[in-house]
């Protein structure tokens, strides 16, 4: 009986010192929790709000000729770059057009002209060329660049693996001639008068391309790393100058560079995009631009693992090419 007591004795002591332990810790841990729980709150409070100032109320009046009587967007005659200069010239600024096609910038010219009352300017370039910029600079001499849209680029003709890519020399210089040194010579020639006044804004095309690597489109998504890193390098030294330099990430938006002709939710026209895309100036240093595709944004870089995309990239891009190749040899 004596050794039972005695085991009995300890268990309850054992016990008594657990319960003693936990009423010690109750205390710490409901702060902890409670405080986890508060930062949580505040942490989706914070997001709401920020989400609802940037996709609801927009920058206002931000984006107005009171920056400098005129654009000036490159690759300006389809897609995006044509949907900016119809949205910048709808809000009263003189817009110069800079594109390869004469006929179609003399088109592009004529339609604003005509249906928003601005004046415009043409620069015919191929911006594949290395001697092209001090026509530009000669062009832009003469006018006050309230802000200026680097939309110009290219990408493949289908997605390809590296060393299979045809004429690929040639493919290489083409590629970062216009995706990264059209950006850099632009913003050059552009930023000094920019930095004189004290402001205006340089909206970078990038691409959602740019946040992760992309298999079969590889030389392209590796451009628009660059032009992502070079504007939110930029934005961090000009800031304090009253000067926006933003990078835009779209997803897919419906154009012929992309080939989407049906648009969807997730795959807008390019108006709309555009449309959406300012309201996030001065809001936001790097934006998907577009409601949807920030929630696609979120997902595949906070959510989904890098490895993740990754392959899942691989896959879709492997089956257009396949798809590419059986259709041209059906031909």
């Amino acid at each position: 009986m004596g050794v039972r007591q005695h085991a009995r004795q300890t268990a309850d002591t054992e016990l008594f010192n657990v319960v003693e332990m936990l009423q010690r810790a109750e205390t710490p841990l409901y702060w902890v929790g409670a405080i986890t729980t508060a930062s949580l709150v505040l942490w989706l409070l914070y997001h709401i709000l920020t989400g609802f100032r940037i996709w609801v109320l927009g920058n206002g009046d931000l984006l107005s000729p009171k920056l400098g009587k005129w654009a000036v967007v490159t690759g300006a005659t389809d897609g995006i770059g044509k949907s900016y200069a119809e949205e910048l010239a709808r809000r009263g600024f003189s817009v110069m057009l800079i594109s390869r096609s004469q006929e179609k910038l003399d088109d592009v010219a004529r339609s604003l002209e005509s249906l928003y009352n601005v004046e415009t300017k043409t620069v015919a370039i191929d911006f594949g060329q290395n001697d092209i910029y001090s026509k530009i600079e000669t062009a832009l001499a003469e006018i006050e660049i309230g802000i200026l849209v680097n939309n110009v680029g290219v990408s493949y003709p289908y997605p390809e693996f590296f060393l299979h890519i045809p004429d690929l020399s040639l493919f290489i210089d083409n590629m970062i001639n216009v995706n990264i040194t059209s950006v850099c010579h632009m913003t050059r020639l552009v930023l000094p008068r920019m930095e004189a006044r004290a402001k205006g804004v340089i909206l970078n095309i990038s691409s959602a391309s740019g946040m992760y690597p992309v298999p079969l489109l590889t030389v392209y998504s590796a451009t628009k790393v660059f032009v992502d890193f070079f504007s939110r390098g930029l934005q961090a030294e000009y800031k304090s100058k009253g000067i926006i330099i933003q990078s835009v990430l779209p997803f897919f938006v419906a154009t012929k560079m992309t080939k989407i002709r049906k648009p969807t939710l997730d795959k807008p026209l390019p108006d709309r995009y555009v449309a959406s895309e300012l309201t996030t100036v001065g809001l936001q240093d790097q934006t998907n631009g577009y409601f949807p595709h920030a929630v696609m944004g979120w997902v595949t870089t906070v959510l989904a693992p890098i490895r993740v995309v990754i392959y899942f990239a691989m896959r879709m891009n492997k089956a257009q090419r396949s798809g590419y190749l059986r259709r041209r040899k059906l031909r």
